[in-house]
């Protein structure tokens, strides 16, 4: 199946600013690009390319002072295969796992694993290791937040979400990867593209999704605590702890969002 997939998004900066931008899609999808994705602005700007130490490519711009608008659209082959079960992955021992992979399992800025780490075992160590462990997590995860998208706060950690009971994908992820890292599952933020297909349109405005990874049986595999479903038609942009790693835009300054428009969509 064929995706189309893109962004209008606009900053206002009062001075010139630095940003970091992390808005291409992941490197591992670039094989299945039907043509080039590439960030364009309404103004002469020059932007730098960058690959960030969990892989991601990212890109560096100084937004002028006034109005900016960046975009991109392109279309991507899918194979229209919903999310794999990983139902035989097991889980391992700490000790057997990559170094890369540790980091993954640490507490991080939106991922307050010390104020879950009770709760966790308390919960979920009586449940089967590996898949069914995490299972059980989304599970959880999945009836204990509602979905509002009134209700996103860029403050709420996980944490703040397990005790809010409320709140938007990232809040879903990052209490599912909390309560994995508690668990000794490496667990990592994701971003990007995930459309309505396959499944009834979401009313709520269009916007970049979250989910998260875990590290099971030697892979990565995608999970999603906030739909708690498999679905069709991901388009990953970029990994990390957390949603700080993989921000949209991080400008050092002022710098206001002015427009948001995301479009996903099947092409028939």
């Amino acid at each position: 199946m064929k995706i189309r997939a893109g962004f209008n998004i606009g900053y206002e900066c009062i001075q010139p600013t630095p940003m970091l931008l992390v808005l291409n899609i992941h490197p591992s999808r670039r094989v299945d690009l039907l043509g080039e994705q590439v960030l364009m602005f309404d103004q002469p700007i020059e932007a730098f390319s960058y690959t960030d130490v969990f892989g991601n490519a990212c890109s560096r711009i100084v937004a002028p002072p006034g109005p900016i608008t960046i975009s991109t659209q392109f279309e991507i082959y899918d194979d229209g295969q919903p999310d794999v079960i990983p139902e035989s992955a097991v889980q391992h021992a700490i000790k057997d796992l990559p170094n890369d992979v540790l980091v993954f399992l640490l507490g991080s800025r939106y991922c307050d694993t010390d104020r879950l780490a009770d709760f966790a075992w308390a919960k979920f160590s009586s449940t089967p290791l590996g898949w069914s462990r995490v299972k059980a997590i989304c599970n959880f995860v999945h009836h204990h937040i509602t979905f509002d998208y009134m209700k996103a706060d860029a403050l709420r950690t996980a944490y703040g979400g397990f005790t809010d009971r409320i709140g938007v994908c990232r809040d879903f992820a990052h209490l599912a990867i909390a309560l994995c890292r508690c668990l000794n599952i490496p667990a990592r933020y994701c971003t990007g593209y995930l459309g309505d297909i396959g499944v009834p349109a979401d009313p709520n405005p269009m916007d970049f999704s979250a989910w998260f990874e875990v590290y099971l049986g030697g892979h990565w595999h995608t999970v999603d605590a906030r739909h708690n479903t498999p679905r069709i038609g991901r388009i990953l942009m970029a990994t990390g702890r957390d949603a700080t790693d993989v921000a949209m835009s991080t400008a050092f300054g002022p710098a206001t969002l002015s427009r948001f428009e995301v479009i996903t969509e099947e092409v028939r």
